[in-house]
């Protein structure tokens, strides 16, 4: 939602700085994403003050000034202007500013004398057509000030991000509504010079009614809740004054004309859509005596081509306006191009309608388009503000291009639903939040946005009915949590408050989850969490309602959206990744659903370690690195259940991970679309456990029984810093192709004892010089005693009792050379 300070300050008498109003809708109502100054081209212009001024000795109209910005010495400027005068205040151009129109201000000799710098008029700095002199100001400020801080005329542009269940702040009229509410201030709409204009009373129908020579029709009461048109006749289409395209433009809309300009200032003040149709072009031939408008689904043989220029066709689940031949609007998305409104329009029929938020889903979706109008119907558009819509837009283009509404403007609407009020309890109120309030404070502040609050005698109980503009508030705790946000987050206490803990154990698959994501962000991965969406093809399963048709499928591995994760960052010159994701994928299954198996999966890259002057150039992640992660998130996911076995088919799979049996994971090479420096990615994945899909879970699904035993704490004892010397030798063992490398360390470690300090596998070699069905291992060895200096009789005697180990165990050897 992009928002005008400017706009949002005309609804009170008591204007806010931009970062005042971002700061309070930040904090009580929605994020301010961003603050952006729509005349940042003026930033380098300040304010000048003419200290002398004296006629050019050469020129009759040229004149010598000696100017004042702030920097205590006088610039000697030349100026053509015949209003130029000494000791007025003017708009400087410093030497090196470029102005609006892309003129860069340069120091040059006029006529002989230097000037150092501009004094601008209003079309030089694109606040007007006047250029016969310079903008004359009449301030009181220090010489070097900045002109936008001395003069309002740089509107702020706040760009707000409002979800889904706040489609009331889709206007300035919401965001109005909010700061209003905050600050305790009274809101007016802004005066848009239609006093005196009167609109007649609108006559309310079910279905169907006369709207001065066009009858308007509602096929079908579940395509619109309400319906309503006004014919406004004389109209001179033509340029929109200048305060209302600047007001426009403020919020990124373009001007187009003055009855088209009113729609849309009405839309971006109210949230409420409106569009004008050319009336002579309405039922050129009608059928009956008068015009004819009707809202109805759209016919497989209707086309219609849309104001952007598009013919479409359309399908009977979209919603159109038709009159009594064509379809001449998309309804709630855009209009036809045979009723644009256009410079020889002279009567016009003006729409203000609430659409049904499915229907014009599915519309947009047909057809492929999104605008400004469907954006609001899609998430609710407040029926009870299309009278005021409709009174306000006929008062603004009467107001703009002339004309008369001369009958009553038509409303096809069965009627206000019966509202059931919400019983809010003070008890269950300080209760949520941690603090009592007084029950007038809290019908205080839920009055304060629109709602109906009438307390219970003892202030028990407050009965509250929401505004019709607020259809997210329908329990007790949404008026809790509007009670929190209004009386302010920060004023709430933070302490910890006494609780009571739940009787329901967590669920296995969430406390796994929650070790391997410590274990794996301990090992220096990072989550992602992506979206599970991919372009897939038949062998995935397409959803029916895509966010975007590049990504319409579910994927079916985790490192498929994780592939994408690490290409991003390699295109951004990053090589180095290390990315986990705890997430579900979904195969094809026999059911309608999919079914889905929740996984954690892991793709490392790059650097093993990070650069540092001890060594700069470290070693590249390899499989083994990966195999050791996997053999990390096996141990806590099957603790004692799972095996790495190695893939000896080929491919891309290095080594299965199987759980009881059953193949459930893999450590793998990862394919990337990798520019020739990355390095090699490796990915680990492994379902961790099975997602039902049925509408309800049988009995018991989620009785999680007695909770799991807490694993055991191995607490780290504290140890001095060693002071003694460590002794280091390698060992190069010939190890059978059957015998595992951690099976290996095992033995060494039992072997040394309590002198191993570290033991690492340094190099594997295969090749010339080894014997068949055998590599070789290097490995290091630490001994440290942590008392005295270890003799050369106890190293060769610890090396000695680890060979023997090995030799009787597992048939491994020195290798002689």
């Amino acid at each position: 939602m992009n928002a005008s300070v400017s706009w949002l300050n005309a609804f009170t008498d008591t204007p806010k700085t931009a970062v005042e109003l971002r700061d309070l809708i930040t904090a009580h109502t929605a994020t301010v994403e961003e603050m952006i100054a729509l005349r940042a081209d003026l930033a380098d212009i300040v304010i000048g003050k003419v200290v002398e001024e004296a006629p050019h000795p050469d020129s009759d109209h040229l004149h010598i000034t000696k100017v004042d910005m702030g920097t205590g010495e006088l610039l000697d400027v030349v100026c053509g202007a015949p209003n130029v005068t000494a000791g007025k205040f003017y708009p400087f151009a410093p030497t090196g500013t470029t102005l609006p129109g892309g003129l860069t201000i340069q120091k040059r000799k006029i006529r002989g004398h230097t000037s150092n710098g501009m004094l601008c008029s209003a079309r030089e700095l694109g606040l007007g057509e006047e250029h016969d002199g310079i903008m004359e100001l009449d301030i009181d400020v220090a010489p070097g000030t900045p002109f936008l801080s001395a003069v309002d005329v740089g509107d702020t542009k706040l760009v707000v991000d409002v979800l889904p269940n706040r489609p009331d702040l889709l206007s300035h009229l919401g965001l109005a509504r909010e700061v209003a509410a905050v600050t305790g201030t009274d809101m007016l709409l802004p005066d848009i010079g239609t006093n005196g204009i009167e609109i007649p009373e609108p006559k309310r129908f079910r279905r169907a009614g006369n709207a001065g020579g066009i009858v308007l029709h509602l096929e079908d009461a579940r395509l619109a809740t309400r319906y309503m048109g006004a014919v406004i006749r004389g109209v001179k289409v033509g340029p929109s004054p200048q305060w209302l395209v600047d007001r426009l433009a403020s919020v990124g809309s373009r001007s187009i004309n003055n009855v088209v300009d009113a729609t849309n200032y009405i839309l971006h003040e109210l949230g409420q859509p409106v569009h004008a149709f050319d009336l002579t072009s309405v039922d050129p031939e009608p059928k009956m005596p008068d015009k004819t408008i009707v809202v109805r689904s759209a016919k497989d043989v209707d086309k219609l081509v849309t104001l952007d220029g598009v013919t479409r066709k359309l399908t009977s689940e979209m919603t159109v306006i038709a009159d009594s031949v064509n379809p001449i609007a998309l309804a709630g998305i855009m209009g036809g191009q045979g009723t644009e409104v256009g410079e020889n329009t002279t009567d016009i029929f003006v729409e203000v309608a609430t659409f049904d938020a499915r229907r014009t889903r599915r519309t947009r979706r047909a057809a492929n388009l999104s605008t400004d109008a469907s954006y609001r119907f899609e998430r609710g558009v407040d029926v009870a503000v299309a009278p005021r819509a409709l009174d306000r837009v006929s008062a603004l283009i009467i107001a703009l291009a002339g004309g008369a509404v001369e009958h009553a403007p038509v409303d096809l609407y069965a009627g206000d639903a019966a509202r059931t009020p919400i019983v809010l309890r003070s008890s269950r109120v300080a209760r949520v939040l941690g603090v009592s309030l007084e029950a007038s404070r809290i019908a205080q502040l839920l009055k304060s946005i629109g709602c109906a609050a009438d307390v219970e005698e003892g202030a028990a109980a407050i009965h509250v009915i929401a505004p019709t503009w607020r259809r997210d508030l329908v329990a007790e705790v949404d008026l809790i949590e509007e009670i929190a946000r209004l009386h302010g987050y920060d004023a709430l206490p933070d302490t910890i408050r006494p609780y009571r803990p739940g009787t329901s154990n967590d669920a296995p698959l969430w406390t796994m989850a929650a070790q391997l994501r410590d274990a794996l962000t301990g090992a220096g991965l990072l989550e992602a969490r992506p979206m599970p969406f991919v372009a897939g093809g038949d062998e995935h399963v397409r959803v029916l309602n895509p966010l975007a048709e590049n990504e319409a499928h579910l994927r079916r591995s985790l490192l498929e959206t994780l592939s994408r994760r690490a290409e991003f960052n390699l295109s951004h010159m990053q090589g180095n990744v290390r990315l986990y994701e705890i997430g579900s994928a979904f195969e094809k299954g026999s059911d309608v659903l999919p079914d889905e198996s929740v996984r954690v999966a892991l793709l490392v890259m790059g650097d093993r370690d990070p650069a540092h002057f001890t060594n700069s150039k470290p070693a590249q992640i390899d499989a083994w690195d990966a195999k050791g992660l996997a053999d990390l998130v096996a141990r806590i996911s099957a603790p004692g259940k799972a095996e790495l076995v190695e893939n000896v088919s080929g491919g891309d799979v290095l080594w299965n991970i199987v759980v009881e049996g059953e193949t459930r994971g893999h450590v793998s090479r990862v394919q990337l679309d990798a520019p020739v420096w990355a390095s090699p990615a490796f990915g680990v994945e492994l379902v961790i456990g099975r997602m039902p899909n049925g509408d309800i879970a049988p009995p018991g699904e989620h009785a999680h029984g007695e909770p799991a035993a807490p694993a055991p704490r191995t607490v780290e004892k504290y140890r001095p810093l060693p002071a003694t010397p460590a002794s280091d030798f390698d060992l190069a063992l010939l190890v059978p192709d059957n015998v595992k490398a951690a099976d290996v360390a095992r033995v060494i470690r039992g072997a040394a004892g309590d002198l191993l300090e570290r033991l690492v596998a340094f190099d594997v070699y295969e090749g010339p010089g080894i014997d068949a069905a055998h590599r070789s291992v290097a490995w290091r060895l630490t001994l440290r005693h942590p008392e005295r200096t270890l003799r050369d009789k106890e190293i060769e005697g610890r090396r000695a009792k680890i060979l023997s180990a090995l030799q009787s165990e597992l048939n491994v050897r020195q290798r002689s050379t």
